[in-house]
């Protein structure tokens, strides 16, 4: 099974870290954050990816150009102009990676990548979030369903405080309660080929037309995840996943 991820946006909201760099290779740990959401996938089994590169998308081929040197240890000879490599480890992926504009919307970018689908059903979902939801169990659920599409839907923290007042008083407090907003998209979609007749160009939002073309047929799925769920839209949220992996309790750490 194949997984397609987003990683062409701008990410204007977190740009402390983006005016350099695609947001998915903005760090957690060390590692670009797509590296986790890579390693989430294969942590169950899928390996083989197709990534939509956008923004400063050569920064992401020159990473996986050179990624058996970052994860590996290495000795160079000057002199000799030779190169010594130890303790040799790579991830059992394959990437590939596909200019698909710097303007596209995503759902262009998904169509862009039409013909390295294939005929089955595969996974589809956004650079810049990480989760600990079960990708064996939602693909299962997805073909349970039947439908062209599944969205994985979450309940995200409140940003505020929560307030129960009766008659002028507060009988309870609780500091940003789970799901206080209610469902909404988290991403880790899993999703039929057919999928790209309801996307008709460059210009396509995913999230406008086409999904709710898909929910008004009764073709889109949700997938309900109660456990761990964290974009990274923000520089708070970057430095909350930061702080969360640097504890060793990141939940999304499955592997």
């Amino acid at each position: 099974m194949k997984t397609i991820i987003l990683a062409g946006g701008l990410g204007t909201r977190l740009s402390e870290e983006t005016v350099v760099r695609p947001k998915p290779m903005v760090e957690i740990g060390g590692k670009p954050i797509l590296w986790h959401i890579m390693k989430i996938y294969s942590a169950h089994g899928i390996n083989e990816f197709i990534i939509c590169l956008g923004f400063k998308g050569y920064m992401i081929k020159e990473y996986f150009a050179n990624y058996f040197l970052h994860t590996s240890d290495v000795t160079f000879d000057i002199a000799e102009n030779r190169m010594s490599v130890h303790r040799k480890h790579a991830d059992p992926w394959s990437v590939t990676l596909v200019d698909t504009g710097d303007a596209t919307a995503t759902g262009g970018r998904l169509r862009r990548v039409q013909s390295y689908l294939g005929e089955g059903p595969f996974c589809f979902t956004y650079g810049d979030g990480l989760s600990d939801v079960n990708i064996k169990r939602l693909v299962a659920f997805h073909k349970e369903q039947g439908t062209l599409a599944t969205v994985t839907a979450v309940q995200p923290p409140g940003r505020f405080g929560a307030l129960d007042v009766k008659r002028n008083r507060i009988t309870a407090f609780k500091e940003k309660p789970q799901g206080e907003g209610g469902w909404v998209n988290g991403g880790y979609f899993v999703l039929s080929p057919r999928v790209i007749d309801y996307i008709e160009g460059d210009e396509a939002v995913w999230e406008r037309e086409p999904l709710e073309r898909l929910a008004s047929g009764g073709q889109l799925s949700a997938y309900r995840h109660t456990g761990f769920w964290q974009p990274m839209d923000t520089l708070r949220d970057r430095n909350l996943l930061e702080e969360l992996w640097a504890s060793a309790k990141a939940p999304w750490k499955i592997w």
